[in-house]
């Protein structure tokens, strides 16, 4: 290989979709070692897929987010219940049919990496980011749910990528946005990140991916006397990806940084050092790039200049090209006839799903006497949406299900009266029979909250009239929403919008189906009123 060619092996770059001019775009600059699949359709992705092999001297990486099913690369994959909601399922086999249903349907599209599973341990419940997509906040649960995913989609031949290293979880902020922290300390550490770690290791995860995290009690403990200044995160410190990730955890796979285009990795240095930095401090891919020639001649300079040395290089190209050879790249031809593009969203995948979301759905307290509701007693609902995703979506479909089943709904329209004109208690009753709140506020990057914004003026939608009236609030994504609703009667998280779930929270509703979910979080949030 020539010296441009190893640093080209450096990069995971970003296939945003799959038209040709993406394609070109992808080799504009270098030759990249892999790329990053963005959702699309399975005919597409396949051609794609295909337009790399051509365009390749070496087989590339091809990699998703396979969180929560094929959907995370393939439109018309399986969606199942989040990871949360697998662990409220309290059984570690949900987390295998994930890892099972990720690789097939993943393989189909032809990836061979997937960038899950998420084994943070959700402490904090402020997190914007670990909530619905942690198994939760038990390392154990964490640990044993992460490893049946590792060895299920690693035996459908795709490569597992265990993150966020060193954890996320423990800090309320997002490492899009900034570099955030692992508080802990090193012995909290051990007995918790850690020991999910060494599960991870021993089941024998291929890659693990780190964050824009700082470990400032490990990072002073390997440099001591480090100033407070100095601290980086681990996607740009030797001592946690060197050090504590391969010396002490003894890690001898791939480490791929996370996406270096977030602010918690750009923020705490120039990028023209930054980039040469990560791969000499431990790690052997750079995830995506802001400026794909600024940043490979970044790379290529830092070389040049001794900053990753020739010793450094090799041995992340090395552990590039071995983890392309054991998933057989060399020898595999990728095929659309193969027959595997019949998985997804097969019969099989969807009763997984099916099942999943049943096990999911989570009643956390209850008002006796509500559940299980009936067109009979509560015929008529004033129905409460609260969702980011406009009147339509998750939250509309969950409405029109109910109105099959013969309920009346009348969804609210806040009114802007003044003080004094509001509608009275009296004829909210002789009106309506229950008052029933969805809420659908999804956890995505970039984001510093996920809480209840009641709409003005004075939270006209805000629980009123829940002491007059028997009142139901479903979650469909964050569990920790008591904390601005605690005085809620009857609350149930649901930990997702998809199409199964919605099914399965009607039918709990409706007393059907019994609640089989338990909560893998704090759903109270540590405050004793939401207990109420």
């Amino acid at each position: 290989m020539t010296d441009e060619e190893k640093i080209g092996q450096l990069f995971c770059l970003c296939a945003k979709d799959f038209s040709d001019e993406m394609l070109e775009e992808l080799f504009a600059v270098m030759h990249p070692g892999g790329v990053t699949y963005r959702p699309g359709r399975l005919e597409d992705a396949v051609r794609f897929t295909q337009g790399l092999r051509r365009r390749s001297k070496y087989p590339m990486l091809i990699a998703g987010n396979l969180e929560k099913g094929g959907n995370g690369v393939l439109r018309e994959g399986t969606q199942l219940n989040t990871p949360l909601g697998l662990a409220a399922g309290d059984d570690p086999s949900l987390a295998r049919q994930l890892g099972m249903v990720c690789g097939r349907e993943g393989r189909a599209a032809g990836v061979n990496w997937s960038f899950a599973p998420i084994v943070d341990v959700n402490y904090e419940f402020r997190n914007p980011i670990t909530n619905i997509r942690t198994f939760g906040s038990d390392p154990d649960t964490v640990r044993s749910m992460g490893i049946e995913y590792i060895k299920a989609v690693q035996l459908e031949g795709l490569a597992a990528c265990a993150k966020h290293f060193p954890g996320d979880g423990v800090d309320e902020r997002d490492q899009h946005l900034l570099s955030s922290v692992n508080s802990f300390s090193v012995e909290e550490w051990q007995k918790t990140y850690g020991e999910v770690y060494r599960g991870c290791i021993e089941a024998g995860v291929m890659t693990v991916m780190v964050g824009h995290i700082l470990f400032p009690a490990w990072s002073r403990k390997a440099v001591p006397g480090m100033k407070d200044e100095d601290i980086l995160p681990a996607s740009l410190a030797p001592e946690l990806m060197s050090g504590l990730l391969r010396d002490n955890l003894g890690f001898n796979g791939l480490i791929v940084p996370d996406a270096s285009a977030m602010a918690g990795f750009t923020i705490p240095m120039r990028r023209s050092e930054a980039v040469p930095r990560s791969i000499a401090a431990g790690a052997d891919m750079f995830l995506f790039t802001r400026n794909s020639r600024e940043d490979y001649e970044a790379m290529l300079n830092g070389y040049r200049k001794g900053i990753i040395s020739e010793e450094r290089l090799n041995d992340a190209v090395t552990r590039i090209l071995a983890l392309k050879s054991s998933l057989g790249l060399y020898e595999e031809e990728f095929s659309c006839d193969d027959g595997s593009g019949a998985a997804v969203g097969c019969q099989e995948h969807r009763e997984i799903a099916r099942n999943a979301a049943d096990r999911a759905v989570t009643l956390v307290k209850e008002e006796k006497g509500v559940i299980p509701l009936s067109p009979e007693r509560h015929k008529r609902i004033l129905f409460y949406p609260i969702t980011d995703s406009g009147t339509g979506g998750p939250v509309a479909s969950f409405r029109e299900k109910l109105e099959k089943e013969g309920f009346e709904v009348d969804t609210f329209v806040p009114q802007s009266v003044l003080e004094g004109k509001a509608v009275s208690e009296r004829d909210m009753k002789e009106k309506y029979d229950l008052l029933l709140y969805a809420i659908d506020l999804q956890t995505r990057s970039n984001q510093t909250v996920v809480r209840i914004n009641w709409t003005n003026p004075m939270a006209t939608n805000d629980l009123h009239y829940s002491a007059a009236i028997p009142t139901v609030a479903v979650s469909f994504s964050n569990p920790y929403h008591l904390f601005d609703m605690p005085r809620v009667r009857t609350y149930i998280n649901a930990y997702s919008d998809d199409e199964y779930t919605l099914d399965a929270a009607v039918e709990k509703l409706l007393g059907r189906s019994t609640f089989i979910g338990i909560s893998p979080v704090d759903p109270f949030c540590g405050v004793w009123d939401t207990r109420l």
